[in-house]
C-alpha cells in the first residue's frame, strides 16, 4: 500500500473501526473517515497522527442513519476523491429498543445495512477508477456470525418493519441485519466481476470494544469484566479487517465471507447464500432507496 492509496472507513471513531484506522495509517495510506461526533473524530485524528505522523486524515461528518445524509456524504467523498482504493463498511449498531429513523426505517436496518449499501453505490465510480489505475480496489463489509441467529428472513418486509422488540429479541434483529450485509456483499461481488473491484464480508468475532453502547453503565462494567477475563480481544477483529483491506494475499479474492479465526472461509447462514434471494434483496433495496 502506498501513500497515494485512499481508504474510506465508516465507524472509525470507536471500537474496531478506530483500531483498524490506526493500523492502516501505520501502513501508509490517506484516510477518509466518516463520523457523526466531532469530538470523537478529533480524538481519533490525534491518535492516528501520533501513530503515523505523515498520514493524511480527512473527516467527513454525517449521520449514517439518515439516507439523505449518506447521499450527501457519499457525493462529497466521490467529488473530493475520484479514486478510492478501499471502502471499509464498518459502522454498526446493536440497538436494544426500536427506534425509527427520519426516513421511517428501523434503526438497525438503516445503519447496519441500508447505509453501507447506499454508500457503496455512491462510491462505485471512484472504486472503479482506482481498480483501473492500480489494478484493484476493495470493498470490505463487517458482518457477523450473529447472523446465524436471525429468526425468519422475510423480504422486503424486514427492511421496513418498525415493530417494537425486547432486549432479548434485539439479538435476532441484529443478526438479521448482519445477514443482509453478507448477502449484499456477495451480490455486489457478482455485479463487479471483471472490474477489478472485489467485495468481501467478514466476521470480526466477539469483541469488547464499544460493546452494547446503548446499555450505558452496564456495558462499561461488562466490558471491564470481559477484559479482566481476557475475553473478546479487539486485536483479532482488527486484524481480519486490515488483512482484507490491505493484504496482497486477498488480491483478486471476491465474494467471500471470512472468519476472524485465521481468515477461514465461512458459509453464510441459510438462506443468506441463496443467489436468487441475494439478487432479489438487491433489487428491493435499490427500489426502496431510489431518490
Amino acid at each position: 500500500m502506498s501513500e497515494s492509496s485512499t481508504i474510506v472507513v465508516t465507524g472509525a471513531t470507536s471500537g474496531l473501526g478506530r483500531l483498524a484506522a490506526i493500523e492502516i495509517a501505520r501502513r501508509g495510506a490517506r484516510l477518509v473517515l466518516i463520523a457523526r461526533d466531532k469530538a470523537k473524530a478529533e480524538s481519533v485524528r490525534a491518535l492516528i497522527k501520533t501513530a503515523a505522523p505523515r498520514c493524511v486524515v480527512d473527516v467527513i461528518f454525517g449521520d449514517l442513519s439518515v439516507m439523505n445524509e449518506v447521499r450527501r456524504v457519499g457525493t462529497e467523498i466521490a467529488t473530493a476523491h475520484p479514486s478510492i482504493n478501499v471502502l471499509i463498511n464498518n459502522a454498526g449498531l446493536h440497538a436494544f429498543k426500536q427506534r425509527v429513523t427520519a426516513d421511517g426505517f428501523p434503526i438497525m436496518v438503516a445503519v447496519n445495512y441500508l447505509a453501507p449499501w447506499l454508500l457503496t453505490h455512491l462510491l462505485r465510480a471512484p472504486l472503479l477508477a482506482a481498480a483501473k489505475s492500480h489494478g484493484e480496489a476493495r470493498v470490505v463489509t463487517v458482518a457477523s456470525e450473529a447472523s446465524r441467529r436471525h429468526g425468519r428472513l422475510s423480504l422486503p418486509e424486514d427492511l421496513t418493519d418498525t415493530s417494537q422488540f425486547t432486549v432479548r429479541g434485539s439479538s435476532l434483529l441484529y443478526g438479521k441485519s448482519k445477514l443482509l450485509d453478507i448477502m449484499f456483499s456477495q451480490e455486489l461481488a457478482r455485479r463487479l466481476a471483471g472490474t477489478g473491484v472485489s467485495a468481501n464480508a467478514l466476521d470480526p468475532g466477539f469483541n469488547v470494544t464499544g460493546l452494547g453502547r446503548e446499555l450505558g453503565f452496564a456495558a462499561v462494567v461488562l466490558e471491564r469484566l470481559l477484559r479482566a477475563l481476557h475475553v473478546g480481544d479487539p486485536a483479532r477483529g482488527t486484524s481480519i479487517i486490515v488483512r482484507l483491506a490491505t493484504d496482497p494475499q486477498f488480491r483478486g479474492t471476491t465474494g467471500g465471507y471470512f472468519s476472524v479465526k485465521e481468515a477461514q472461509s465461512l458459509t453464510p447462514a441459510s438462506p443468506g447464500g441463496d443467489q436468487e434471494l441475494q439478487t432479489k434483496l438487491w433489487a428491493q433495496t435499490e427500489q426502496l432507496l431510489a431518490s
